[in-house]
């Protein structure tokens, strides 16, 4: 009876999953819920996914992602592989499709495609060239490099914590390297090679001149004894910062304009400037650069109730329109630092900060604590705009993150610890560097992705208790019977990989697994290489855009059809098929 309830809940999650009827968090909820009330699992059973050492480790690399993407590493790659298009457009695909694989083998996938997606889009427009020559092999990379390591991607985490619980042992972090690697690279010269044959060649839909005066704010700055800045001509600050322009230089109560005068910046000197956001907060997080009006310096840190850059819109019917900024409730509070001021609509006339009078969908750019934010959510004169803190990139701190990084990997990889304790730590060490604050570690965790996990991890359980497992295992046996191992093994790959193109990965390996093992058991076969067959399979979802969420995020850029995935990803799918099932038992012996 055990079977035959388990699997019409597997027959309803698949549904569910398929359909995205409800949401995917939604689900793995209700998997939960009526695994207890069919009495399969007692509650301890159902709920021991979330205390599964995999959801903390990918719950953890999460935050390890972010922190170090937040220090700038990508984006200054990005600008490198725009000049390098410039002059040769191949080169520019290769070395595009080369950096997301390396990044994607080590942090999470999808934020590295979010962060690719723009560079790739700017460049095309830059230059004339079609994006959907580029996006679908950027998200194919990433996910083949996902292979490669094993926290490439939570999949393998996944695996190698519930293959250590069936009692076969745990990945390493390279041990999946030795097929990944080879797969990675033949799938990437494919791409290099089909890619400008097989997709088209569309023109781009989101190409707009840059509004440079929206994106870009007007501040004033105080230089003091440690700048850097002091005895060089203003026009020189260019050279540090390249999109900030210094409009005036204000010296003992002169103005003076640095595209006229030849005065040298002294100590107590006032620079007003127009500038984007991450050069603005850089600048003022500089020694000696300070901004007039505040008593303290901007320090972005892990520090208690630390400090938070956000944007304030001047709302419809304010009691604030028409004031000066040094006459408004916010100029009035030793808590709020005003930064900056930007107007989308109008040139600024007003030559100081202090003097720009207020107009309603002007832009106010301060930093407070966290705790003097939350009393500003009442103010009814100001719609606060939080999301803006998620574009600044910490670049002072680039290098704690690298550190941090290349500690996790070296001591998983030499075994000092274990990689749940090693990502803990890394996520840890990532907040109080003050790489990203805790309110970004928060952030930065997909919450459904967990809940996925931990629900499908109960499901696994669940028709493991039942038989279920065995059951399905000599079902696809029986298809198969007579033919050897390998022959076994490609079709399980096959299988796996048939189904993650229409379940999630994580889903798809939690619940072929068991079945896997089982299979190889029955056979009287090392279930290792049926393990890594798992890995392989289920990151091979190339052929359709819902098989992975990073075919998902580059449809809409693209301009993709159904069919253009299906053009470069089917080949792609045949062929890491064949090489897992001609590779692996080479690799790990049956």
């Amino acid at each position: 009876m055990g079977i035959w309830i388990i699997s019409a809940i597997l027959v309803v999650t698949l549904y569910l999953l398929i359909s995205e009827v409800i949401s995917v968090d939604l689900t793995a909820i209700g998997i939960i819920v009526l695994l207890v009330v069919t009495g399969l699992l007692s509650p301890k059973e159902a709920v021991s996914g979330f205390a599964n050492p995999a959801l903390i480790t990918v719950a953890a690399m999460f935050v390890v992602s972010k922190g170090l993407i937040r220090t700038g590493g990508i984006e200054f790659l990005g600008r490198k592989i725009t000049n390098v298009a410039k002059t040769n457009v191949n080169a520019a695909l290769a070395l595009i499709l080369f950096s997301v694989a390396v990044s994607s083998a080590f942090i999470n996938n999808t934020p590295v495609v979010i962060l690719f997606i723009p560079v790739v889009m700017t460049m095309c427009c830059e230059l004339g060239l079609s994006p959907s020559k580029f996006l679908i092999p950027l998200s194919y990379a990433s996910i083949l490099a996902g292979t490669c390591t094993l926290i490439g991607t939570s999949t393998n985490i996944i695996i190698s914590d519930l293959s250590n619980e069936y009692g076969f042992g745990s990945l390493s972090m390279f041990e999946i390297s030795i097929i990944g690697v080879p797969i990675a690279l033949i799938g990437i010269v494919f791409m290099l090679i089909a890619a400008p044959r097989l997709l088209p060649d569309l023109a781009n839909p989101v190409c707009r001149i840059k509004d440079s005066e929206h994106r870009q704010y007007l501040a004033e700055i105080q230089l003091k004894a440690k700048s850097r800045f002091l005895g060089i001509h203003p026009g020189e600050v260019k050279k540090h910062y390249p999109d900030l322009e210094v409009l005036e230089l204000v010296s003992n109560r002169t103005i003076y304009h640095p595209g006229r005068d030849a005065k040298l910046v002294c100590e107590g000197d006032t620079l007003l400037i127009k500038a984007s956001l991450n050069s603005l907060i850089t600048i003022l997080q500089e020694d000696g650069v300070e901004l007039p009006s505040s008593e303290k310096d901007l320090v972005l840190g892990a520090q208690k109730d630390a400090p938070i850059v956000v944007e304030m819109l001047v709302a419809p019917g304010s009691s604030e329109r028409g004031y000066k900024v040094s006459q408004t409730g916010l100029a009035r509070n030793p808590d709020i630092n005003i930064i900056a001021v930007k107007r989308t609509t109008r040139h600024i006339d007003e030559r100081q900060i202090e003097e720009i009078r207020l107009r309603t969908g002007d832009t106010l750019l301060i930093w407070c604590q966290g705790s003097t934010l939350e009393s500003l959510r009442s103010d009814n004169d100001y719609l606060i705009i939080e999301d803006v803190y998620e574009e600044l990139v910490h670049k002072r701190k680039a290098w704690w993150a690298i550190i941090n990084f290349i500690g996790m990997i070296g001591t998983a990889s030499l075994g000092i610890a274990d990689i749940m304790t090693c990502a803990l730590t890394a996520a840890f060490l990532m907040v109080v560097t003050g790489c990203l604050q805790m309110r970004d570690a928060y952030r930065s965790i997909q919450w459904d992705v967990l809940l996925l996990i931990a629900g499908t991890i109960a499901l696994g359980l669940g028709m493991q208790k039942t038989g279920a497992s065995e059951l399905y295992a000599k079902s696809f046996l029986s298809l198969l019977h007579g033919f050897s191992p390998t022959i076994i093994l490609g079709g399980m790959i096959l299988i796996t990989s048939i189904s993650t193109q229409i379940l999630s990965n994580n889903a798809t390996a939690v619940l072929l697994l068991p079945i896997a093992i089982s299979t190889a058991v029955s056979i009287g076969v090392d279930p290792k290489p049926f393990i890594i067959g798992v890995c392989i399979g289920a990151s091979a979802c190339f052929a359709t855009p819902m098989g992975y969420q990073t075919n998902l995020m580059v449809f809409v850029p693209g301009g993709y059809s159904f069919k253009d995935y299906m053009r470069l990803g089917v080949p792609l799918n045949i062929f890491v098929v064949l090489a897992g099932s001609l590779l692996i038992p080479m690799i790990w012996k049956f």
